[in-house]
């Protein structure tokens, strides 16, 4: 088990503002609003239960709801806080973030490096045209902008196809060569991936670590602008307390109808929900993995992830290696903090539904393991609370269908005795559903509000009719993916451990075979449901609000076929649905991608390192 290290290593406090009893204030304030809100909620819950008092099925059911209730609650008020910050304060992002730099010092950064920083870009599997066009894309920038002194990229690779093995190989040559005396690129591939990305990183770090100052750690889908690695290596050089700084991550543009839809959607939601958490969260911030820079020193000397003891599946190597860094980080003394604003750090959403499944089943396995991280040492209790958040975002889906089918089951076999108060039941549900798509509504409205935002997402109208479909979209995915986690962590009670290939990130159909085969407990799911609705309504009961639930499981492998036709993800972008401000407006760095649903191609858009570009010139 992690234990705490002494050393020497710890940040400079000279001359840094002391907030921490601002912090203590708003973090309290907060906790008083979560834990008032999720009393009031379970004392609706009790009235609506109790008109014959609460029997053994009634505290079955006002449990499970419980433990639905912090990560809703939570949400809610993230984003309640969040349009306050939008709507009523000057600058949002400085408010929550006293190290943020909207401009970096340009100046300064093509002058004489003040510290030297490693582009670790960590692959696996992956289409290899993609992966240097998004590294020689970023490589590019910085030369134009003439801060390429003090960067260095390193491709970290653990590859094990053996037909791709030797193509990358010669691929990252190539690429060295390519920039050769511009800037040093090297490339490492591990035969084996002990400790997973986490474990490739410290392998990296145990042989040349103390060679650089910072890491901007990078997935093979990311994307970030020279504008947002400068902010980032600024904000560090600038405080030395600083020992993570993560950027907000936004999708790219996507020829996927699936991807299309989600990304908006968390668009809509991520800075309304990021502004807010980061208001109380202040320097616990959160570490994401990826488009991030770390302090080395610090990260190297108490960010070392063991293996978890014992033989199940929650046992072995960390998965979810990100949020535990940043907990050590901060246990170190060295803050983690995040820049809750859109602006050129990018990567890819998953382009259909069965790799939606599979990465969030993949943090979902990562996250139990957390259950054996709460026992730390001197976690700060931000940190802790996040670890127990972390658990909770995926408990709450077996807990949350748990309620759906003890409560349904319960009208039908128990119809005579049962009684509820369907007033304050309905008022409850009501409640409920505008917590749950608090974010995004907080964000539409900051949308809607501001013409010039309003244009970003294809216009008014478009971005209301693209929120309101977005969210029946999101009504009928929520029980797909409860159901899916609901059976996975079924599996890991019983020892099921899953094996993670690699992921596949391209636009295209998707035969019915995997679909039927994926989505199976979702159809019998709905199937059930529709029994149930029927059986229901010839009792009298008003079944209605339930179909959002049964219909979206029901149809599911329909779902997951349409949505993965990139015919139709073309056509939603043409018609100016769905729409983001990196397709309204494309920023230089999203251009030289050549992504195809901007209507240009890869091999049109070749970088040459040695063509002068004008990525930059606006920054001058």
């Amino acid at each position: 088990m992690l234990q705490r290290t002494d050393t020497s290593i710890r940040p400079d406090y000279s001359n840094m503002p002391d907030d921490a009893a601002q912090m203590r204030g708003r973090r309290l304030f907060f906790g008083a609003l979560v834990s008032a809100t999720v009393l009031a909620l379970l004392a609706l819950m009790v009235w609506t239960l109790s008109p014959l008092g609460l029997s053994a099925v009634d505290l079955a059911l006002l449990t499970l709801f419980g433990i639905t209730l912090p990560w809703t609650v939570i949400g809610f008020w993230n984003a309640v806080i969040g349009l306050w910050l939008m709507r009523l304060t000057r600058d949002p992002v400085a408010a929550v973030n006293p190290y943020f730099v909207r401009e970096p010092d340009w100046r300064r950064a093509r002058g004489r490096p003040m510290s030297r920083t490693a582009i670790l870009s960590c692959i696996r599997n992956e289409d290899l045209e993609r992966v240097i066009q998004n590294l020689e894309t970023m490589l590019n920038e910085l030369r134009v902008a003439g801060v390429v002194p003090g960067f260095s990229l390193h491709v970290l690779s653990d590859s094990d196809w053996p037909n791709l093995v030797d193509d990358e190989e010669r691929a990252f040559d190539r690429l060295r060569l390519r920039w050769a005396g511009i800037i040093d690129v090297s490339y490492r591939r591990r035969p084996s991936n002990p400790g997973f990305k986490a474990g490739n990183i410290g392998e990296f770090l145990s042989r040349q670590g103390d060679q650089f100052d910072y890491a901007l750690v990078l997935d093979a889908d990311s994307v970030m602008s020279v504008r947002a690695i400068l902010r980032l290596r600024q904000m560090m050089e600038d405080n030395p307390r600083l020992g993570i700084a993560q950027s907000l991550v936004t999708g790219l543009p996507s020829a996927s109808l699936f991807a299309r839809v989600f990304q908006f959607g968390m668009r809509l939601g991520m800075r309304s929900y990021t502004l807010g958490s980061a208001w109380w969260q202040g320097d616990c911030g959160p570490y994401w993995g990826h488009n991030a820079m770390i302090r080395l020193a610090p990260f190297m000397e108490h960010c070392k992830l063991p293996q978890l003891p014992g033989k199940g599946p929650l046992s072995g190597w960390i998965l979810s290696h990100d949020q535990v860094e940043a907990v050590l980080m901060r246990r170190a003394g060295y803050e983690v903090r995040v820049i809750p604003m859109e602006d050129g750090s990018f990567e890819e959403n998953p382009p259909n539904l069965l790799e939606f499944i599979r990465r969030d089943l993949r943090w979902c396995h990562g996250n139990m393991q957390y259950f054996h991280l709460l026992k730390l040492d001197d976690l700060k209790p931000v940190s802790r609370v996040q670890l127990i958040l972390a658990i909770l975002m995926f408990v709450g889906s077996p807990a949350w269908l748990g309620f759906v089918c003890l409560s349904s089951l319960s009208f039908i076999f128990g119809y005579d005795s049962l009684a509820f108060r369907g007033d304050i039941g309905m008022t409850l549900f009501a409640i409920i559903m505008t917590m749950v798509f608090a974010p995004k509504l907080a964000t539409i409205v900051d949308v809607i509000a501001s013409s010039e935002t309003r244009k970003r997402f294809g216009g008014g109208a478009r971005a209301l009719l693209s929120s309101l479909t977005e969210v029946l979209f999101s009504m009928l995915i929520a029980p797909i993916m409860a159901i899916a986690h609901t059976v996975f962590m079924g599996g890991l009670l019983f020892g099921h451990k899953k094996q993670w290939p690699a992921q596949h990130r391209d636009a295209g159909a998707l035969p019915w075979a995997p679909l039927f085969a994926k989505l199976w407990p979702q159809m019998l799911f709905g199937l059930l449901g529709f029994t149930w609705f029927a059986a229901a309504l010839s009792m009298g009961l008003n079944a209605w609000l339930a179909l959002p639930m049964i219909v979206g499981p029901a149809i599911a492998v329909l779902i997951g076929w349409v949505t993965a036709w990139p015919q139709l993800g073309y056509a939603s972008h043409r018609l100016g649905l769905w729409l983001i401000p990196e397709e309204t407006s494309p920023p230089e760095t999203i251009v030289s991608l050549g992504l195809p649903i901007l209507g240009t191609s890869t091999a049109a858009l070749a970088i040459e390192p040695n063509n002068e570009a004008t990525v930059l010139e606006a920054a001058e």
